[in-house]
């Protein structure tokens, strides 16, 4: 499984937007059923910025759903449809 961990990202807008827009294209081509992206617990404001980005609609053409771990609030999975 493909997995972004953000943890070393955290601060800066301009690299976690890059980090992932490049994960999520390089998902989609992988043929990945599932990758992980990793926020962290913390505040949630991190995970919600990811949310956010997932939920723009030219992002959202290469998915097929997204899910919180409910075991792991800090994990994001992103379900692409196979090929």
């Amino acid at each position: 499984m493909l997995s972004l961990d953000l943890h070393p990202l955290f601060r800066n807008n301009r690299d976690i937007e890059l980090a992932l827009r490049q994960f999520v294209f390089r998902a989609h081509q992988s043929g990945e059923p599932v990758v992980e992206i990793i926020p962290g617990k913390g505040t949630g404001q991190l995970r919600n910025r990811v949310l956010t980005f997932l939920g723009q609609k030219h992002i959202r053409k290469l998915y097929d759903r997204v899910e919180v771990s409910e075991a792991n609030t800090g994990r994001v999975l992103v379900h692409f449809t196979p090929r």
